[in-house]
């Protein structure tokens, strides 16, 4: 029934000249999503941790990580798929066909915001840029903290400080679950 919806508005906007209507950039869904999933995890007792919208072989994925004290389970995924499916079927209608997956972050959270570097200073972390600092795209170490909107990272001895506009992805490597920025409060 989804689908005849989304292909029944396709026809509409589309008119006579057969163009499919304009789709939002990636980053536009993944910052609207953002602006849906914030307040309804915010009711929920839930972190909202991460969004990310991409193209897998098996289509389109939208996936939302959520996290609470103690951790999340399945019927806090699935209360949260529930209602962001609805959400997304009022205020997303267009972005086409794709997947929705909720789970919890995992032992390779993904950071995505100043915060989140700031609250994991301490923890080991990946980082991958878009495009390479010096000879590297992909840098390890431990990190360091958010300074003058740069990332910082110890990689072996050197620290490496990486333009927050620049980092593509981010993740902790072997994340215990413990919320350093949650237990301090």
């Amino acid at each position: 029934m989804k689908k005849e919806r989304k292909d029944e508005r396709y026809k509409r906007e589309s008119g006579s000249e057969g163009k499919p209507p304009k789709r939002r950039s990636e980053a536009d869904i993944v910052k609207r999503v953002y602006e849906l999933a914030g307040p309804l995890c915010e009711a929920e007792g839930i972190e909202l941790v991460f969004v990310e919208y991409q193209r897998e072989a098996s289509g389109r994925i939208l996936r939302i990580y959520i996290n609470k004290t103690g951790g999340v389970n399945l019927d806090d995924c699935a209360q949260v798929s529930r209602q962001m499916g609805d959400l997304l079927d009022i205020y997303l209608e267009e972005i086409g066909p794709f997947s929705l997956e909720v789970s919890s972050p995992g032992s390779d959270r993904p950071l995505g915001r100043e915060i989140d570097f700031e609250c994991f200073k301490g923890c080991e972390a990946k980082i991958r840029t878009v495009h390479s600092l010096g000879e590297s795209r992909n840098f390890r170490g431990i990190l360091l903290g958010v300074f003058g909107g740069n990332v910082n990272i110890r990689v072996e001895d050197k620290t490496v400080r990486i333009p927050f506009n620049e980092i593509q992805k981010a993740r902790l490597i072997n994340y215990d679950g413990e919320h350093p920025c949650l237990s301090q409060t």
